[in-house]
């Protein structure tokens, strides 16, 4: 079996794309059964997050399991298949293991070196484990890459080389003030009380800003996230969503993050909310570009003033799109040194891999006069309508732009050293995987060796009844330490051949050499599966 993943990210697609792939939870567990169901795979595991979609399987046929992850993703995230493949990337066995564990050290994230992807990589793990999905492979690979993703963040700078998603959001906001001068004197709204929203509060409060107002669809989360904030001693209220139209009208920022599958706020709700009108897009050239506009969620024309105010009394909430209470959009996670290797194996797939979709860059748009209202967008699928940059006075920071703006971020020397650690345990990885693969085959041989003594011993005793108990327990033993003696050199031989490189084929060598039972080999594979699975359990 061998280790393969499918997937997309903020590094291969989109943005429109990835929203429309987003998986909700129940997806992702619908994902990890049909995963299970297809032929190829024996174990799987969905890493979903604001900016990548994952699927990890241990898979016994590389097409066959391309082909099958890939349709599975397009059958669960509602975009067809066609239009996917082009923004799919492929990796396979160590390749695989390096793009994981350069995820969880921040190598591939939008902002290098941000942390919050740990907590998603937990989560992943986690889902498998409850929903037994994830095997031994799986297991130690998840495990592995977040011990990992740890000793990055503990022995190099790898946090100053990037910054959380939040911080980066406000230095963009603030364009180029310090954000803690920036935020003086101001009050900010958030929208949400999930992990993303709970760090943006956090972060805002940190600023030294006059007071945070959180808005919650459960109210009782936006309670607790705002007792949280003023134990660190920041003024805090929570208000209901129902009250999000009166208060964006008296705050000077405003943050969204929710698990909303449409729209938080509208162009239409954010121009009434600040006093101004929504400029007009400029016509477009002709149908097939009125259409693609549409296709980018970019309105050609908008509603009345009366419809206008409908929208305003709603506020463009979407209410029953709100995937469960108090969700929030996963945190945006990782970002990026590419691994220069190649598979030959990956075939025309392998040419989606690193590959960055081309896109007119877009700046963010900075209001000539002041910002009566600044926006930080960090869901996905987005919570605020982009057109609101057509919005006098109105300032949208969101995860694209954010994307853009940290595209030619200078990387700093301490990647070298992270790239460094994640060689080393890929490495450290395949070869201890290596040799688990041939355990089973070598404690199947010491049983068999076992049963040889039991049995020459039990077969002496008939010939000789008269020894005495301690005769007995001295032949026996010695006949066991010239068997050991005999096995020692060669088992040991064979476990240091077997974790490097192309070591796999010394298992079967053995098992060929020595006549082992398959059968009492696979009966160890699978008790050590099963002691694995009861010990996972316990530490999630």
């Amino acid at each position: 079996m061998s280790l393969l993943v499918v997937g997309l990210s903020h590094r291969s697609a989109p943005v429109s794309v990835l929203e429309r792939a987003s998986l909700s939870a129940d997806a992702q567990a619908k994902l990890l059964h049909d995963t299970l169901a297809a032929e190829p795979a024996a174990e799987a595991a969905v890493l979903a997050t604001c900016n990548r979609i994952e699927l990890y399987a241990d898979v016994d046929k590389f097409h066959a399991g391309v082909a099958e992850l890939s349709t599975l993703l397009a059958q669960h995230s509602g975009v067809g298949l066609e239009e996917l493949t082009p923004y799919l990337y492929v990796h396979y066995e160590d390749r695989a293991v390096h793009h994981l564990f350069s995820v969880a050290c921040g190598l591939d994230s939008m902002v290098v070196g941000e942390g919050q992807i740990l907590g998603q990589i937990k989560d992943t793990l986690a889902l498998g484990q409850e929903l037994h999905t994830a095997g031994r492979l799986l297991n130690d690979l998840f495990q592995q890459a977040l011990r990992v993703g740890k000793r990055a963040h503990s022995e190099t700078g790898i946090d100053r080389a990037g910054q959380s998603l939040v911080t980066f959001g406000l230095e963009q906001l603030a364009a180029g003030a310090p954000v803690g001068d920036w935020a003086k004197g101001k009050r900010a709204l958030v929208i949400g009380a999930g992990s993303m929203s709970s760090l943006a509060a956090a972060t805002l409060g940190r600023t030294g800003i006059d007071e945070i107002v959180v808005a919650n669809r459960t109210h009782a989360r936006a309670e607790r996230l705002v007792e949280i904030l003023g134990e660190s001693g920041t003024a805090a209220r929570a208000i209901a969503m129902a009250d999000v139209a009166r208060e964006l009208t008296r705050v000077d920022i405003a943050v969204s993050c929710t698990g909303a599958t449409g729209l938080v706020l509208t162009g239409e709700a954010v121009a009434l909310a600040v006093g101004e009108s929504l400029s007009a897009p400029a016509a477009p050239a002709d149908a097939a570009s009125a259409d693609a506009a549409i296709a980018e969620g970019c309105p050609v024309a908008f509603p009345a003033t009366a419809a206008a105010g409908a929208a305003m009394a709603g506020f463009g909430l979407v209410d029953e799109a709100l995937r469960a209470d108090g969700a929030t959009a996963a945190a945006p996670d990782a970002a990026a040194a590419p691994d220069a290797d190649s598979l030959e194996l990956h075939g025309s797939w392998a040419e989606n891999t690193e590959r960055r979709i081309a896109r007119e860059r877009k700046d963010i748009p900075v209001p000539a006069g002041p910002v009566k209202l600044a926006l930080l967008d960090l869901a996905m699928p987005r919570d605020i309508d982009a057109a609101v940059h057509r919005v006098p006075g109105v300032r949208l920071v969101d995860i694209e732009s954010l994307a853009e703006a940290s595209a030619d971020a200078p990387m700093a020397a301490d990647v070298d050293q992270v790239r460094a650690i994640v060689s080393d345990e890929v490495a450290a990885f395949g070869a201890a995987q290596r040799a688990a693969h041939i355990t089973p085959t070598v404690v199947a041989l010491r049983a068999m060796a076992a049963e040889v003594v039991a049995g020459e011993v039990a077969r002496l005793e008939g010939r000789l009844p008269d020894l005495d108990d301690k005769q007995r327990s001295e032949v026996t033993q010695t006949v066991r330490r010239v068997v050991d003696k005999l096995l020692h050199a060669p088992t040991v031989r064979i476990k240091q051949l077997a974790a490097e490189p192309g070591g796999a084929g010394y298992a079967d060598a053995l098992r060929t050499l020595f006549d082992l039972d398959p059968d009492a080999v696979a009966a160890v594979s699978r008790a050590d599966v099963n002691d694995a699975d009861v010990k996972n359990r316990g530490r999630s």
